[in-house]
């Protein structure tokens, strides 16, 4: 209501001024809040709505579906922390922002998308939570007026946090969650109220380790898991499926041999934790996030703020539990590059859902747009508010995808995906192994490789070329070599470099 009544007064002046003085009015009453809350590999499907988990509750993610547009396929350029970060700030592939795993650092002379909120739209910005992105420090960086930050990963309990460039220890009992969704509604209640706001509400949750808030832990103790169909081969004591119904000869090596290692179900963490209780601390940490995001509408909502803003949640990558025998992200299946995405206020049409494809990098243009500014010339991303709204344009219908190994996890190899709505096209790097073309609309579980099927050749070549041409287009064809960081996380050469 607060927000409607500044608008009205805004038009009304307006009518007293000067053809140019009420154009630049208008424009400011066009101008969208925006609050963008991010979380940490949390997979597309892992929301109550979606009914994957029929235990898991996340009563605020369901509202903003109900209240909102669920954009169903969001994907990630690059399912890595700190590398799709980078895409999501700057609007630019791995290869072009040159983030491609996370050590590296962001190349001088780079501008992320809040720079030109601050700048051009004469926003007031604030960064709260998870940075990363190799800088292995807290301090505010550029584009923000407002920052509440910790080193790296943080912490779930106890954090230290830079606030405006000191540090400010919490104690025992604060759970980072809730500290962070302190922060920004600080922000909120004290922002200068006579400009737009721009809120990058930035969780470490649900990242492994998995440490739910006390409040949560053991929730979901005597819940029953579900196994994926692909968690076990054809022929194991614990599978579900026959041969004719996956193909697991024609899965990769390197996905067959990693099913025993640190990002394996046989041999996850080393061994450190069961499957059973990884999956279930990861659905309770998820809930001080859901937990979160009630906050914030909640806040919006009695301040009479949520029409004229926008709030986003999304994930920053997506997450495997047992398919295909793995855990973790990086690689291009659904799982790990899909990612959940909502969007809220702002006039958007309740209750809808958005099926074209999107991508990180389109957040960045696609949250200028709301703010009245163009996308930059050097973005890879687009501008996707129209879809938000119903309207129609042209729109891609593929997603491309790249993935460049690190040392400290060579289980991994450099993957480069193609996916359009009804196949994918998975093509690995520097290994001798196979690669993989799936039919996602008849085959959604990635359970049978049709890469040696006569019948899908020109479909293979048909994406292959896709890919190259992608790549080409878009500057990738070079690969970013970046200097070896840290130990070889791996049991077997364990200490060495």
């Amino acid at each position: 209501m607060k927000n409607t009544l500044f608008i009205g007064a805004l038009l009304t002046l307006a009518a007293a001024c000067s053809p140019k003085e009420q154009a630049a009015v208008a424009e400011q009453s066009e101008k969208k809040n925006v609050i963008f809350i991010l979380s940490d590999d949390h997979r597309y499907d892992f929301m109550g709505f979606m009914n994957k988990v029929p235990f898991l509750e996340t009563p605020n993610m369901d509202r903003m579906a109900a209240e909102g547009v669920h954009v169903e396929n969001a994907f990630v350029s690059t399912s890595l922390c700190s590398p799709s970060r980078a895409s999501i700030l700057s609007g630019q592939y791995a290869h072009n922002h040159r983030v491609v795993d996370n050590q590296s650092l962001i190349p001088e002379g780079t501008t992320f998308f809040p720079e030109y909120l601050q700048g051009e739209a004469g926003y007031q910005t604030a960064f709260i939570g998870k940075w990363h992105m190799g800088e292995h420090h807290a301090a505010p960086r550029p584009g923000f007026d407002y920052w509440a930050s910790f080193k790296g990963q943080g912490v779930y309990y106890n954090p230290t946090i830079n606030f405006n460039g000191s540090e400010v220890k919490h104690p025992d009992s604060a759970y980072v969650s809730d500290v962070l969704t302190d922060y920004a509604l600080d922000f909120l209640q004290n922002r200068d109220r006579e400009k737009p706001f721009f809120v990058y509400l930035s969780h470490k949750g649900v990242h492994a380790d998995f440490k739910p808030a006390k409040r949560h832990l053991g929730k979901y103790e005597n819940e029953q898991v579900a196994y994926p169909p692909s968690m076990f081969p054809p022929g194991h004591d614990r599978s579900t499926v026959s041969s004719d119904e996956y193909n697991y000869e024609d899965l990769p090596n390197w996905v067959k041999a990693q099913r025993h290692s640190w990002h394996g179900v046989d041999y996850m963490y080393h061994g450190h934790i069961s499957f059973e209780d990884f999956y279930k601390r990861y659905c309770e940490t998820l809930l001080a996030v859901d937990e979160s995001i009630g906050t914030v509408l909640d806040y919006l909502e009695n301040e009479g703020l949520l029409e004229n803003t926008l709030v986003i949640y999304m994930g920053d990558n997506g997450f495997s539990f047992g398919e295909h025998g793995l855990i973790d992200k990086r690689q291009a299946y659904e799982e790990s590059m899909r990612v959940p995405f909502l969007a809220m206020g702002a006039g958007l049409p309740a209750g809808t859902k958005l099926t074209e494809v999107v991508q990180n990098v389109d957040v960045g243009p696609t949250i200028m747009d709301f703010a009245g500014l163009s996308t930059k010339s050097h973005m890879d991303g687009n501008s996707f508010k129209p879809l938000l709204y119903q309207e129609n344009i042209a729109w891609r219908d593929t997603v491309y995808y790249e993935y460049f190994w690190e040392r400290p996890f060579p289980q991994t190899p450099t993957v480069h995906a193609v996916r359009t709505s009804q196949y994918k096209f998975i093509r690995y790097h520097g290994v001798w192994d196979i690669n993989e073309l799936y039919d996602i609309q008849n085959d959604p579980e990635e359970m049978k490789n049709l890469i040696r099927d006569p019948k899908y050749a020109d479909v293979a070549k048909g994406l292959r070329d896709a890919l190259f041409d992608w790549l080409q287009e878009t500057g990738g064809e070079s690969m970013p070599l970046k200097p070896d960081h840290g130990k070889r996380f791996d049991h077997r050469y364990r200490g060495t470099y």
